[in-house]
């Protein structure tokens, strides 16, 4: 599935807006990469940009960005009251979808060494893209400010990590890092009292609230015997809070920014607080999303109410998501628009031309038509896709059979698996066509010169490669739902067995067919060390196929009778 990142550059500069726009405007000339919001502060002087993308797309975009920076904004000038030290001062790249803390960090770091190499800027990595733990605090790497500067780069201790250990008064220097998404989520309250929902915050929020003598909200602050003022911390970490009173909704609410939702995710942030406001006598009466949200943390939020429930997590996405938005009251004070909130729907392209995005009816009629794609291969994963859907629905249907209550997580971890294998096979429908093309594209590159021969050669070789290895994948992937099948025909709700049997016909049917066509892109492959490897993989999962395949059929025959 695609990687995504999101990158969160904050430029010294919220007056001009023409000058600002020359940054965003180097962004938005990178394929791959999406501008979403740029938030300009004149009293900071400082402009805060939001993009998301691929990781390639995103790391040349930001790059192009910061380079523009370093060319139109004078640090000399600068002037404002958020601390900086840099023209572009800041520059976080955030885990999206199907990428690691880990791997965000390297790229950052990839960045970091880029900038300080080609644009001569001393680059400091902070937070996850940290080399040493007093440089994960970016307060630590911008003490001292644009100000404090050429002192700093002078000492030994605080030699950048990328880029010159020399003052440049233009550019000053850069923080770059890796670090969790930052969710700013609101708890509304059947309150109007902004001290009640105050109250909730210092329940919650990490850093606690202050003890005092006597009265916990007048009283003055206790002291240890060092004259340190002693807090007690709150309920949750990462997690910021404030109450507030919102005049628009007439309630008060508390005011949540969530900085690791690895650490405290959105649901349990909302569980706490209506725990906490019961305990003062009050009741949560839904949540507020404040700005954009990875779909995980949703999808998390989603699973994690229906465990509640006692019910199977293994239900398409878009019930799960539905789950959440109920179970928090995303919806309490107007419509809530996944499309709209959702950082990876915003990237779907709204003219979707995937196979999979089509009616049943227009997939056979695309597939009926002359053109020669989409093929056997991307049959072969739908059909795989709805063998695999049949034994999750024999699994779902058995996690909510009366008088199985003691076994709906069995059959709900079933499920979840079958949505996984489900989705895989859905993604190679569309992608054995991609890699169709891609060797139909470089059969089409030039081929005068012996240059572009050889280029065009490679070209149809790793094409016809990937041609190979797509197929493959979905043999593979598909031989896996036999467990999920053969487990609901021996287990699960007796009713539906034949459910099951068919969709190990399917299976067995997208192995086959999948298997044909990694034998006729073979043919054309010189790599012979990986073509004799793979095509013994192969070979072994067709004979284990028949075998799987009668097994589960004679199991099928014999509940049946």
């Amino acid at each position: 599935m695609k990687q995504l990142i999101e990158c969160v550059p904050n430029f010294s500069e919220g007056v001009d807006m023409h000058l600002i726009k020359t940054i965003t405007d180097e962004i938005e000339k990178i394929d791959g990469a999406r501008l979403l919001d740029v938030d300009p502060g004149k009293a900071t002087n400082r402009t805060v940009v939001t993009l998301v993308g691929t990781p390639d797309a995103v790391l040349e975009a930001a790059f192009q960005a910061i380079k523009k920076a370093s060319e139109v904004i004078d640090m000399s000038r600068h002037k404002g009251e958020h601390p900086r030290f840099g023209a572009t001062d800041v520059c976080p790249l955030i885990p999206i979808s199907n990428i690691s803390m880990e791997e965000t960090a390297a790229h950052a770091r990839k960045l970091a060494e880029r900038v300080g190499k080609e644009l001569d800027i001393p680059v400091y990595c902070y937070e996850n893209a940290a080399f040493t733990e007093e440089r994960r605090n970016l307060a630590n790497c911008r003490a001292g400010e644009y100000e404090g500067l050429p002192k700093k780069l002078a000492d030994p201790h605080w030699k950048p990590d990328f880029g010159p250990a020399k003052f440049n008064p233009r550019t000053g220097a850069i923080a770059i890092g890796a670090r969790d998404f930052l969710v700013a989520y609101n708890v509304n309250l059947n309150t109007t009292s902004t001290r009640r929902a105050n109250a909730i915050a210092y329940d919650i929020r990490e850093k606690g609230r202050p003890v005092r003598e006597g009265n916990p909200f007048t009283g003055k602050i206790k002291k240890d015997e060092n004259g340190r003022e002693i807090w007690v911390p709150g309920a949750l970490k990462a997690c910021k809070a404030i109450g507030w009173f919102i005049e628009e909704y007439g309630i008060a609410q508390v005011s949540i920014n969530l900085t690791n939702i690895s650490i405290t995710p959105v649901h349990v942030a909302f569980e706490v607080a209506c725990q906490k406001a019961l305990e003062r006598g009050m009741r949560v009466t839904g949540s507020e999303l404040v700005g954009l949200i990875p779909k995980r943390a949703l999808i998390e939020a989603g699973k994690y109410f229906l465990r509640k429930q006692s019910r199977s997590g293994g239900v398409s996405e878009e019930e799960i998501i539905k789950i959440a938005v109920k179970s928090l009251g995303l919806d309490d004070l107007k419509p809530f628009n996944a499309k709209e909130k959702i950082i990876e729907y915003i990237l779907e392209d709204s003219n979707d031309k995937r196979l999979i995005s089509m009616t049943a009816e227009g997939f056979a009629n695309e597939t009926a038509s002359e053109s020669p794609a989409p093929g056997g291969g991307s049959v072969s994963a739908y059909i795989g896709a709805l063998g695999v859907s049949l034994g999750t629905m024999v699994a779902n249907l058995s996690s909510h059979k009366a008088g199985w209550d003691d076994q709906w997580e069995v059959f709900g971890n079933w499920a979840e698996k079958g949505q996984l294998l489900k989705d895989e096979l859905l993604f190679l429908v569309d992608e054995d066509t991609r890699a169709f093309n891609r060797i139909m594209d470089a059969f089409g590159l030039p081929k005068g010169t012996d240059e572009e021969k050889s280029a065009r050669s490679a070209a149809i070789q790793d094409a016809t490669k990937y041609a190979i290895e797509i197929p493959f994948r979905t043999m593979k992937t598909a031989f896996e739902s036999f467990d999920l099948i053969e487990a609901m025909v021996e287990k699960g709700n007796p009713n539906s067995v034949t459910d099951a049997g068919v969709g190990a016909l399917c299976v067995r049917s997208a192995i086959m067919g999948a298997y044909l066509n990694v034998k006729v892109n073979a043919s054309g492959l010189k790599d012979k060390v990986f073509l004799e490897k793979l095509m013994k993989e192969a070979d072994e999962i067709v004979s284990a196929t028949s075998e799987r395949e009668s097994k589960i059929l004679a199991l099928v025959s014999a509940k049946i009778n």
